[in-house]
């Protein structure tokens, strides 16, 4: 996946919109593109960020321009090494 920049979003528990309002204030600074990541359950939420945005807040002005998916290991002290999904959804300006 890609490097650490300031224009990466990471996709939690926070409500959508929450997520959708950073995206747009990020593109209406200097932002060119914005990074969406999301591990597990929180993987949908990434999407339909990405989908709002480009069909109802920003339509016509951004694109989905790339869609990686991983499976990433975590440690954790109670259980152990488990392996999780990941995705990162890159969203550029037209």
């Amino acid at each position: 996946m890609s490097e650490e920049k300031d224009n990466v979003i990471f996709i939690g528990r926070k409500d959508t919109m929450n997520y959708v309002m950073a995206c747009i204030t990020l593109f209406q600074g200097d932002a060119t593109e914005v990074i969406l990541k999301a591990r597990g359950r929180s993987i949908s939420r990434a999407v339909d960020v990405s989908e709002i945005l480009k069909n109802r807040f920003m339509k016509d002005q951004i694109a989905i321009d790339k869609i990686d998916i991983s499976t990433e290991t975590i440690e954790s002290r109670d259980r152990g090494n488990f392996s999780v999904s990941a995705i990162e959804i890159t969203i550029k300006k037209k």
